[in-house]
C-alpha cells in the first residue's frame, strides 16, 4: 500500500477513526481546579512538558490558594518555584501580571473573550485557543509544536504553513462541534505516538498516508 493514493476527505476520516480508537475520551494533561490556574498552566507550558508544569503547579497553587495571595506574592519565590520550566524569569514575570489584570480588571475571573486573553503577558493565540476550548467549551483548534507536526506530516498542512495556516487548515477539514475533541486527539497523538524523535511508526495505522513516513 506504499505510496497509497485516497481523497482529502477519506484521509481525514481514515485520521478521524484512528483518533477515535486510540483516545476516545481525549482530556487536557494540565491539572487545574479554576480558571485561572488553568490559564497560567497553559502559559507555563511553553517550550516544556505539561508533566514538568504539573510539578511546579500542585506547588504554586498549594502556597498561594486565591488570585489575590497569587497576585501579592514576591516574584523572587515564584521564580524558586517555576525555576525548572524554560524561560522561568520571563514566566515568573507574565504570571504575577496575569494575576494582577485578573483581580484588578476582570473582578478575579478569565474573560471569555479572546481579545481580553491575548492582550495578557505570555498568552497568545495558542494559549487563548486551550482555555476558551477547556474552560468555556467553545470550539476551537489549538495548535502547540505536536499538532503542528503531526499535521504536516499527515499531509493536513504544507511543512511551510504557518502555525495560523495549520490552525486554518484542520478547522476546514474538521467538523467544528469536534474541533476541541480533535484538538486534545492531535497533542496526544504527538505526544505518545507520532513523536518528533523515534515516532512509533511500525505500530501506527496511519503510515500509509503520512507523508514523512513515505519519504
Amino acid at each position: 500500500m506504499t505510496g497509497l493514493k485516497i481523497t482529502k476527505k477519506k484521509k481525514v476520516a481514515w485520521i478521524e477513526k484512528y483518533l477515535d480508537t486510540l483516545f476516545p475520551n481525549p482530556k487536557c494533561e494540565l491539572n487545574y481546579q479554576k480558571d485561572y490556574e488553568l490559564l497560567i498552566a497553559v502559559m507555563l507550558s511553553a517550550q516544556t512538558t505539561d508533566k514538568s508544569v504539573n510539578l511546579v503547579t500542585k506547588v504554586l497553587f498549594e502556597k498561594y490558594q486565591t488570585l489575590e495571595e497569587l497576585k501579592d506574592a514576591p516574584l523572587e519565590d515564584i521564580i524558586s518555584i517555576i525555576h525548572s520550566l524554560g524561560t522561568y524569569h520571563r514566566k515568573a514575570i507574565y504570571l504575577l501580571e496575569i494575576a494582577r489584570i485578573l483581580e484588578e480588571e476582570y473582578e478575579g475571573k478569565v474573560p471569555c473573550d479572546r481579545k481580553a486573553l491575548e492582550q495578557m503577558p505570555g498568552v497568545g493565540r495558542k494559549v487563548a485557543n486551550v482555555v476558551l476550548s477547556e474552560w468555556f467549551h467553545l470550539p476551537n483548534i489549538a495548535v502547540d509544536t505536536h499538532v503542528d507536526r503531526v499535521s504536516k506530516r499527515l499531509g493536513l498542512a504544507k511543512k511551510e504553513d504557518t502555525v495560523l495556516e495549520v490552525e486554518k487548515k484542520l478547522q476546514k477539514n474538521f467538523d467544528k462541534e469536534n474541533w476541541s475533541k480533535r484538538h486534545l486527539q492531535l497533542v496526544l497523538f504527538g505526544r505518545y505516538h507520532c513523536k518528533s524523535q523515534k515516532p512509533l511508526c511500525d505500530e501506527c495505522k496511519l503510515k500509509e498516508i503520512c507523508q514523512e513516513y513515505q519519504e
